[in-house]
């Protein structure tokens, strides 16, 4: 599980843990008790993801959901990554 510092709480960790989930969250400045061992690299990850999530969403019928069935949207959603793909290797 990877998430954003507002979710740094003992709460959460202590639940991801117990459903065997490896939570990876940044430690607020203020947090009390300091995690010692932070992966980076993975939280970073997350960053390309989200990325790619608002450029799947620039799509209106994706973003806005307009396919009334499940096969439609995941047709629709593959052809609109279809395009983010090719636009991201034409320019490069």
């Amino acid at each position: 599980m990877v998430c954003d510092k507002g979710y740094d709480s003992r709460a959460n960790r202590d639940l991801a843990t117990t459903k065997g989930i490896r939570p990876v969250i940044p430690p607020k400045r203020t947090s009390s008790t300091p995690q010692k061992h932070f992966p980076k690299a993975l939280y970073h990850a997350r960053v390309r993801i989200e990325q790619a999530v608002g450029k799947l969403k620039r799509f209106k019928r994706v973003a806005l959901r307009c396919e009334k069935t499940a096969q439609n949207y995941r047709s629709i959603t593959a052809f609109a990554l279809f395009l983010v793909l090719a636009k991201s290797v034409h320019t490069a």
